[in-house]
């Protein structure tokens, strides 16, 4: 009796381990490049009194071409270029950020859902929660969206982008 015991148990365990690592790899796969269309258009940030960032994305191929700027009481104080493209073999999107007067920032985009996403330099891109810095987005809607700014595994900051057209 004993040993039936023992056998049924190790049946069910092995059934439902099997059953949950199944359930597990049969997810459906994120679709990257539609997710990625999600930010086409222009958005805004209130980045604090008086200052505001704009941010423009344009579709090109299956990345984006973006443009952004900083201005705070009429005056530009930053502004930039980016392009990204989709990187079949990792499934993600590397972005190329080239602010003026910076050097250039290698970064990775993925979404983790339909409406939630990270963002960390493309050299973390196979353990961004050990990434100096990153970002966790998340569209609330399809006109909002935030991102959270992480430092060292902190929440620094969180930005809120609004669609203005």
């Amino acid at each position: 009796m004993k040993t039936f015991c023992l056998t049924t148990m190790i049946v069910v365990f092995l059934l439902i381990s099997s059953n949950t690592t199944q359930s597990q790899t049969m997810q459906p796969k994120l679709n990257q490049a539609e997710l990625m269309k999600q930010f086409i258009g222009s958005w805004k940030v209130d980045m604090g009194k008086d200052t505001v960032l704009f941010w423009d994305a344009k579709s090109f191929g299956t990345g984006l071409e973006c443009y952004y700027k900083t201005v705070s009481k009429g005056k530009t104080l930053m502004e930039a270029k980016q392009l990204f493209g989709y990187e079949k073999k990792a499934d993600k999107y590397v972005a190329a950020n080239l602010v003026k007067g910076m050097d250039i920032e290698i970064w990775a985009l993925w979404f983790t859902s339909n409406s939630k996403y990270v963002i960390t330099f493309y050299s973390d891109i196979s353990n961004p929660d050990k990434s100096s810095f990153k970002m966790d987005g998340e569209f609330k809607s399809s006109n909002v969206y935030t991102e959270t700014y992480i430092m060292n595994g902190k929440p620094v900051m969180t930005y809120t982008y609004t669609r203005v057209k």
